[in-house]
């Protein structure tokens, strides 16, 4: 029996050091995120876990995720997000707050601030991303 991901006959716990190079994943210009726990690196079907970077006023294009649900911790920073009718309603967080984007939410991501941002990111099933048309705020 192989517990390799590649054959997938058998998923065991395992520990990754380190993230993945950020070319491996889904992006949104703006922000940069790099895979923790994915398909390729632990056989995950239902999530997305890694991680991501904001320099300071970084703002990204709308863009939206599918059917996936997207949970976010605010390491280091703050992060912004703009939702709603062309993008005029917003929610702030900090260092130790929780987001929640729901599935199929256009927004649009940015650091608009001085300080960088540093997030964990969480998507299920997968980081899926979709640029939408527009420019960033």
């Amino acid at each position: 029996m192989s517990t390799s991901v590649e054959n997938q006959k058998v998923l065991v716990p395992i520990v990754k050091h380190g993230a993945r190079p950020a070319s491996e994943t889904a992006q949104t210009p703006g922000m940069t995120r790099v895979p923790g726990i994915d398909n390729n690196i632990a056989g995950a079907t239902k999530i997305w876990l890694g991680f991501a970077t904001q320099h300071p006023h970084e703002i990204g294009p709308p863009h939206e995720h599918g059917e996936a649900e997207t949970a976010a911790y605010v390491l280091e920073g703050r992060h912004k997000v703009w939702f709603g009718k062309d993008f005029q309603e917003s929610i702030e967080a900090g260092p130790g707050d929780f987001i929640f984007i729901p599935a199929h939410t256009p927004h649009i991501e940015g650091n608009p601030f001085d300080e960088p941002c540093k997030v964990v990111l969480s998507r299920g099933p997968d980081n899926i991303v979709i640029n939408l048309p527009g420019s960033g705020k």
